[in-house]
């Protein structure tokens, strides 16, 4: 099942989306996305409603490093001395589909990462990764967007990837858990300059290094995660430098495709 949060000719709502693609129907629900759905009998076509972010987070909690060839290409270190780390978006960077990544004039060498990201379903903390399922409501997709040069000026990733705009997430969250691979699936991430459109990212899921669970279990052994708050899973190789005017459009298989244009803030 595919849970939206929508702008609606009736106001903001969460809702399920039906139907195949092109055709697609948001359905109006009473109440959240973390339960199952209660219909209230209107619905829209979805080119008449406004997709937002699929969820509202307390807080975004990433792992960093966590493909062996994305490390090689931003750090210039093998993964083996250079392992995997968490770090924290605030829920002021989210955005949702459409909306524009906008770059402020000291923010330089701006690349996005395109990545799978799953949505918690429940309270949780010390959760063992062979129950990770247990917690997590479903997937999405994040533009786990960065700031090059503050990431390595600060030495730690607050500001370089926590500024407003940085965090695009959607189009939906997918629930149906376990129609998902991975030990194969596509990531990609598509720049589009100049009417041009070339595909950046091309990899897939089997390059992690922390799987799901373990993921879960690393993270909440130190804090307890909310629902609605959202695990970026990491990003594979072939993040590339965007611009005001640039269009990017990551794409998961079994997700769909969060599409953003780049301004200038």
């Amino acid at each position: 099942m595919r849970f939206a949060r929508v702008a609606t000719p009736e106001g903001l709502t969460f809702a399920t989306v039906d139907g195949s693609v092109g055709q697609e129907v948001i359905r109006v629900i009473d109440g959240h996305p973390f339960e199952e759905p209660k219909y209230t009998g209107k619905q829209w076509p979805i080119a008449e409603v406004r997709l937002l972010s699929p969820v509202l987070p307390s807080k975004i909690v990433a792992i960093g490093r966590n493909y062996a060839d994305h490390v090689a290409e931003v750090f210039k270190q093998s993964a083996e001395t250079l392992p995997p780390t968490l770090f924290i978006k605030p829920p002021t960077a989210v955005i949702g589909p459409e909306a524009a990544i906008k770059i402020p004039e000291f923010a330089h060498d701006v690349e996005f990462e395109g990545e799978l990201a799953m949505i918690v379903g429940k309270p949780c903390k010390n959760v063992n990764r062979e129950d990770w399922k247990t917690v997590i409501r479903g997937f999405t997709i994040v533009n786990d967007v960065s700031s090059r040069a503050l990431q390595f000026a600060d030495g730690q990733w607050a500001r370089a990837k926590g500024i407003d705009t940085f965090c695009p997430l959607g189009p939906w969250m997918e629930t149906d858990i376990d129609a998902f691979d991975f030990s194969d699936l596509p990531i990609k991430a598509h720049l589009t300059r100049d009417g041009e459109t070339e595909t950046k990212q091309d990899s897939n899921s089997n390059q992690m290094i922390m799987s799901p669970g373990e993921i879960v279990e690393f993270i909440t052994a130190s804090m307890t995660l909310l629902p609605g708050d959202v695990i970026c899973t990491g990003s594979p190789a072939g993040t590339a430098p965007m611009f005001p005017g640039d269009t990017i459009e990551i794409e998961v298989q079994g997700i769909g495709r969060l599409r953003n244009p780049v301004e200038r803030a």
